[in-house]
């Protein structure tokens, strides 16, 4: 009979994966814009910038790909890091430099016997390297001296640069890049910096110092990925993770490493401890919630930009909004992780990153109610949708009408993030569950909030010229898709409506539309002129 066998590794969450303490799979598609991988970009002799957000899994990456690419004596490998630079001075800043490129570079030239190792230790102990000017004569003289091997350098954490030397550090690299771009015999052979910026757009005065690079971007686990990165747990141990399960994960996260492994730990560790018995979908399902209201580093490396972006993010999690490239807000979202881009559509990276955040802006936004009030409850115990809308009204005419408006226009998305916080009380004791911006078949559910198993589904819509009219559209588009894909014989309307001032209260509608009951609800808007 099958036994469960203690793992003999871990899920890493905290740093650097080492494959022999870890579980580990290479990352796919790590590609250029021409779709050429690293491999063939450093045997053409490419520079390049790679950009990813923190805990991405770039340093790894890079260190597997360097003892893969040492395999060839012809390469040397240089890793360097700018983590902790960016308040160094000119001389100690490069000096760190000459002496990472230094110890590393002997290194090599040792272990593959090269019978220039002489020539180059004489050459490194009289070159020293003091601005950006010194940094180039250091690879001209190599170049001369070492010829038949080829460097590779690259820098991880570049965003830690000093400041006053990015223009002279890049501009350096690209005439570098362009005196010796027609030659095979050079010595600082490919350059790749990576960071969570993308480099190769940075403009510093006036123009950019490195648009000579390559620009690529770094992608999450594929669902193969996950499912190798666990099966590695299950060959250890014979627990296995049944296919349902791994899809949710992969779901979930949206591939995202740090995320994986985190919840390879929790389920592992803390849902199915020590047993062969399978790991299931519920079983993801419960180790998301955990992961919820988990306090942990990479929760907290991207909770402050979350909050100081997060209007755009609202916007973006509850739908409605086009890429723009360049724009600032959208472009930091992307370059720390919270948001992607497909198209000219933008989401949230991951379900778990949608939860996350936006169960801490919905605390934010204040929205209290009693809700052990037994009006906001059925006699048998379900939701009173009518008492909770109505009451939803009152709490606009407390937080006043200014929360509408950006820039002296109607926000569009403040009602709907507003009314799905106010919802969200409902449901934040586990009793039922809230979602919002759901696609089906035929559109996308603005809120559909279960409890105790039965379903509202709230259209929301805001009003600028004839009110009816909206109501009207609404009214069809909810009857006529949501309804009845859902099953629902009873559905909500709440407009937000610019024509009525806030603290006029108006009367709900009821409508009745082909044997299905639907609760109109107008909430004002309007200023006072």
């Amino acid at each position: 009979m099958t036994e469960y066998s203690k793992p003999k590794r871990y899920f890493e969450k905290s740093g650097v994966v080492d494959p022999k303490a870890s579980y580990y799979v290479p990352l796919e598609n790590v590609t250029n814009m021409d779709n050429q991988d690293i491999k063939t970009m450093v045997d053409y002799g490419r520079y390049f910038s790679i950009f990813a957000p923190r805990q991405s899994g770039k340093t790894t990456f890079f260190e597997g790909f360097c003892s893969e690419l040492e395999r060839d004596p012809a390469y040397i490998s240089i890793l360097l890091s700018f983590q902790d630079y960016k308040g160094l001075d000119r001389r100690k800043f490069y000096g760190l430099i000459q002496e990472g490129i230094s110890e590393q570079l002997l290194r090599r030239l040792a272990d593959i016997r090269c019978e220039s190792l002489d020539a180059v230790r004489m050459l490194l102990a009289t070159q020293n390297i003091t601005d950006h000017i010194s940094f180039r004569e250091l690879f001209q003289a190599l170049n001369r001296t070492i010829k038949a091997k080829k460097i590779v350098i690259f820098i991880d954490e570049f965003d830690g640069i000093p400041l006053h030397e990015l223009e002279n550090f890049l501009t350096t690299l690209r005439e570098l890049y362009q005196k010796y771009k027609k030659r095979t015999d050079k010595a600082l052979y490919s350059v790749g910096l990576v960071g969570i910026r993308n480099i190769t757009k940075l403009i510093v005065g006036g123009v950019s110092p490195f648009n000579i690079a390559d620009q690529v971007s770094f992608p999450p686990f594929s669902l193969k990925n996950v499912n190798d990165l666990y099966g590695q747990y299950t060959e250890e141990t014979n627990q296995p993770f049944i296919e349902e399960a791994v899809e949710k994960v992969f779901e979930e996260t949206g591939g995202q490493p740090w995320l994986v492994n985190r919840l390879g730990t929790i389920l592992t560790v803390n849902i199915r401890p020590e047993t062969i018995e399978a790991i299931t979908g519920e079983d993801v399902e419960k180790g998301v919630e955990m992961l919820l209201y988990e306090e942990n580093s990479h929760f907290d490396n991207i909770t402050e930009k979350a909050k100081q972006l997060k209007e755009t993010f609202i916007e973006i999690v509850f739908d409605g909004v086009e890429y723009v490239p360049g724009d600032e807000e959208q472009s930091l979202l992307l370059t720390h992780g919270l948001i992607k881009a497909k198209g000219r559509n933008l989401f949230v990276s991951n379900p778990i990153y949608k939860k996350r955040f936006t169960k801490t802006f919905f605390r934010e936004a204040g929205a209290g109610a009693d809700i052990t009030h037994g009006g906001y409850f059925t006699s048998d115990g379900f939701l009173n949708m009518e008492a909770i809308l109505f009451d939803f009204e009152e709490y606009v005419i407390q937080i006043g009408v200014n929360a509408f408006y950006t820039n002296k226009k109607p926000y569009e998305k403040t009602g709907q993030f507003l009314l799905t916080a106010w919802l969200y009380q409902f449901v934040e004791d586990g009793k039922g569950e809230l979602r919002y911006e759901i696609p089906t078949g035929l559109g996308r559910m603005d809120i559909l909030l279960t409890y105790r198993g039965r379903k509202y589904i709230i259209e929301t819509k805001i009003n600028r010229t004839n009110i009816n009219t909206t109501i009207d559209r609404a009214v069809e588009q909810i009857n006529g898709k949501y309804l009845l894909t859902e099953k629902a014989v009873e559905g909500y309307v709440v407009v937000f409506d610019v024509k009525t001032k806030v603290g006029e209260m108006c009367s709900p509608q009821k409508r009745q539309v082909e044997g299905k009951e639907i609760l109109i609800f107008e909430v004002g808007i309007g200023r006072s002129q």
